[in-house]
């Protein structure tokens, strides 16, 4: 199946900006995120939307995926490889004495499989960071064999058929002349070693599965959707080639009262009308524990307040975020005779001269629309 264009993965237009592509992303990867959503295809759109973000949001990636989209420009016509498959290669490599064809050793050093691990924090742990330990399921070299497939007290030997090779020469008669195409031996799977004795714990495959503990130290900053690579935690290399790497993806549950962009915490709290009206000082929670914010009289609703350096500690170690107060003036909705009594004397005494002139520009602009109804 052919892959889906990554900006309607996304769904944006092929002008949108950084800022847009993040923000689509976030919003994406928490809808499907498989702990979270339950659908059966949800991982398969994760790891869809991922895959647009990755390329979407790195210049040198995103500049060649808009030239070239999914076709890779160092393959052949029409994006296919020959190859390798009786095609262009073997009849080079004829022509020209065997010489013509570059073919991997099946015997040479090969680094192992990356392997990836989601990590679900806590809205804090992301921002503060932790040391954990996790366990992962992964091959490692058998101990019984010390990887080599033997039964202990044999050896491996090299495959008769291909001479350690791993390859065998089949010869063809064509109207070119004879073409020889090499293939990988049958015999020994292309590894050129055949072992007649098998290690009876992991039946001649040198590796057996295993649960490794790995200490993970989360940096304090992570953010959704981002990854972090441990070094040399994936699976073991082959032919003595060195290990992959482990990725850590990273999943981080909502706050019931703080939300982040970014580096930047924001929340809003209620203020009365009085203490809207008259100023007071507040209590504010925050991150880093709770604050005191001073509400200047006459502050409306929605008015935003910044306390600097109280968000996230940037990941890349780049200063930290700050904390944005929204405050919104309640209205209450039960009031008693006595509250009651006292807004309607307040009402009384205002009146219109209550209004400073700025709230008096907008409520004659209100006036002006009824009268031209």
């Amino acid at each position: 199946m052919s892959k889906r264009d990554y900006y309607e993965v996304l769904g944006l237009s092929k002008s949108a900006s950084k800022d847009e592509i993040k923000k689509a992303y976030r919003k994406l990867s928490k809808q499907y995120h498989p702990d979270i959503n339950k659908a059966e295809d949800a991982a398969d759109k994760f790891k869809e939307i991922k895959e647009a973000y990755e390329v979407l949001s790195d210049d040198q990636k995103k500049a060649h995926y808009d030239q070239f989209g999914h076709t890779d420009p160092n393959q052949g016509f029409g994006g296919q490889d020959f190859g390798g498959f009786g095609g262009f290669e073997d009849i080079f490599s004829s022509f020209f004495g065997g010489g013509g064809g570059r073919r991997r050793d099946p015997n040479a050093p090969r680094q192992g499989a990356d392997l990836q691990y989601t990590m679900t924090l806590s809205f804090e742990e992301a921002a503060f960071g932790k040391e954990t330990e996790i366990e992962i399921p992964r091959e490692e070299n058998c101990d019984t064999c010390k990887g080599s497939g033997a039964k202990p007290g044999t050896k491996v030997e090299n495959c008769s058929h291909c001479h350690g090779t791993g390859q065998l020469n089949v010869e063809q008669n064509t109207a070119f002349g004879r073409i020889v195409n090499r293939r990988a031996c049958h015999h020994c799977q292309g590894t050129g070693k055949i072992i007649p004795n098998k290690c009876s714990t992991c039946g001649g495959d040198g590796k057996v599965q295993k649960r490794k503990k790995i200490q993970v130290k989360v940096p304090a900053g992570i953010d959704d959707g981002q990854q972090l690579r441990v070094s040399g935690q994936g699976e073991p290399g082959i032919n003595g080639g060195p290990a992959g790497d482990l990725y850590v993806v990273f999943h981080v549950r909502s706050h019931e009262f703080f939300e982040r962009d970014g580096d930047d915490i924001y929340c809003e709290m209620p203020v009365t009308f009085a203490q809207a009206a008259l100023g007071d000082e507040i209590e504010v929670p925050t991150l880093h524990g709770k604050v005191k914010l001073k509400i200047p009289a006459g502050t409306q609703t929605s008015t935003r307040f910044r306390l600097k350096g109280k968000g996230v500690p940037n990941v890349r170690g780049y200063g930290q975020g700050d904390q944005h107060v929204v405050v919104l003036v309640v209205t209450p909705k039960k009031l008693s005779e006595k509250q009651k009594e006292l807004l309607r004397e307040f009402n009384e005494i205002s009146g219109q001269s209550g209004i400073d002139e700025q709230e008096d520009g907008f409520f004659s602009k209100v006036k002006r629309a009824f009268k031209d109804r």
